[in-house]
């Protein structure tokens, strides 16, 4: 890979004048200012359809996209809405996902009503097209409907294993559900393929990002329930988890995977290419050894994964594709030996050193000597570089001594160490090079108040901005071009 930079920006977190960031206007320009700023990649988190909780890793789907998304004054323009049809255009700092839920949906009904009348032909052909996962989706989300949004594995029990008849029955009352849940991600796609063509001419490539294990309540359990480890009432045989957390999510069924070759897996990861250029895998340990907990004592023990065999047939079967694993957490010599062997880049979080009890953690600068890596000053998952500054006094004054810089540089030194390392791929967080406090962090794990809701402030990636990180970039041989 030639030398790099990227920004971890999540879509709804772009700004916007309808309550979330969108795949259309709000998208395009974003990808206008990193390629002012001479910046090659954007990370995004997954796109698919979210539940209960907001978060981007537990999608209701492997394969649709997140409705909340579209953008709606592309709809206007192609004369699926219209303008007296939109809402007000209002500057929010945080997403009400709650108010989405209300309104969006109601105003994307209208939208996907006058389908018939714009483009059938095309709409048409997309259903063709995708019928390999588009028409259970649909079912799925229409039966849940009927359902008052309650969890599959609470459906009755005809409908929670999918007997033929009962979902017919279901589908014949609520056709026009099933009709709407596919007509919009007809929007969805058309859209997210018209901000790719985008990207390209801009010369900027974008990062997907693949969940590891699915939600309990997703089209793909439902659908799939050969796939995963559960009992015949579709309750968890085990969940996953770590040793002293449990997730809750299904674990998958490997030993029934490896008989057709891990087919699911494989069309799952492949069908994710289409929203980049690039895939971060989630989670990368869990191919080797995951943590199975039981639900009802909840003792764990570790298991085997299917391991690079997954990765040699996905390769067999697609090409070798660019792939970012997570490697995170704590890992043993033997899965680090194995990350290397794969040939996949690897991550190094700069949040992640400076710890007394680990001096010589790989995650200290003088350890980034392996060019095959990405470099983050954080995650998603972490604090913005300010809040870690100040919330991590002990951490921050460490690297401070390291550095020889005061707690005020340490900001900028901790940005210019990223970008400086040798490895090949350098990113930040979209909160680090706008100098945010820790409230405008991403998420949480441990819990928090605004969790998956950030949102950037529009003006925030001016001009001035996209000067002095082209400077940088230059600086350190990181420029697109």
């Amino acid at each position: 890979m030639q030398r790099s930079s990227g920004i971890l920006m999540p879509v709804p977190s772009l700004p916007g004048s309808y309550g979330i960031g969108s795949i259309g206007k709000s998208a395009k320009q974003f990808i206008d200012f990193l390629a002012a700023s001479s910046i090659r990649y954007w990370q995004i988190l997954p796109l698919g359809p979210t539940g209960y909780g907001n978060s981007p890793y537990q999608p209701l789907s492997s394969f649709a996209g997140n409705p909340y998304l579209i953008d709606l004054d592309w709809l206007a323009e192609h004369h699926y809405l219209k303008k007296e049809e939109l809402p007000a255009v209002e500057e929010e700092d945080w997403i009400d996902y709650g108010r989405l839920y209300k309104q969006r949906i109601a105003l994307l009904k209208k939208a996907c009503a006058r389908m018939p009348e714009v483009n059938p032909a095309d709409y048409l052909s997309f259903v063709k097209e995708e019928q390999s996962w588009l028409k259970d989706y649909a079912e799925f989300m229409a039966v849940k409907d009927s359902q008052q949004g309650r969890s599959w594995q609470q459906w009755p029990q005809d409908l929670r294993t999918r007997q033929s008849e009962a979902v017919g029955e279901v589908i014949a009352k609520h056709h026009d559900s099933a009709v709407f849940y596919q007509r919009v991600q007809y929007l969805f796609f058309r859209q997210y393929e018209e901000l790719l063509e985008y990207a390209k001419q801009k010369d900027v490539q974008i990062i997907g990002d693949l969940p590891f294990y699915m939600a309990p309540d997703s089209i793909d359990v439902w659908a799939h329930p050969e796939q995963f480890s559960l009992n015949p009432d579709g309750s968890l045989s085990a969940c996953a988890g770590m040793p002293g957390q449990v997730w809750g999510n299904p674990l998958f069924n490997w030993e029934r995977m490896q008989q057709d070759g891990y087919a699911w897996w494989i069309r799952r990861a492949m069908f994710q290419y289409r929203f980049c250029d690039m895939l971060r895998i989630d989670h990368f340990q869990g191919f080797f050894r995951y943590y199975a907990i039981d639900p009802n004592t909840r003792e764990g023990q570790w298991r085997q994964g299917p391991g690079q065999d997954l990765f040699d047939r996905l390769e067999q079967a697609n090409g070798k594709k660019e792939m970012l694993v997570e490697d995170l957490g704590e890992l043993d010599d033997a899965f680090k030996a194995q990350v290397k062997a794969s040939g996949f880049m690897g991550m190094r979080i700069l949040e992640y050193a400076f710890d007394e009890k680990d001096p010589g953690s790989w995650y200290m600068p003088f350890q980034y000597a392996l060019r095959n890596a990405c470099v983050y000053t954080g995650t998603h998952d972490n604090n913005t570089l300010m809040g870690w500054i100040k919330d991590e006094p002990e951490r921050a004054q460490r690297a401070c001594a390291y550095f020889g810089c005061t707690k005020k540089e340490l900001w900028q030194v901790m940005l210019k160490c990223v970008w400086g390392s040798p490895c090949d791929l350098a990113i930040v967080q979209a909160q680090d090079i706008l100098r945010l406090a820790g409230t405008e962090r991403t998420n949480n794990p441990y819990g928090g108040t605004h969790n998956w809701c950030w949102r950037a402030k529009t003006g925030a990636f001016d001009a001035a901005l996209a000067a002095w990180l082209k400077e940088n970039m230059k600086l350190y041989c990181r420029t697109a071009s």
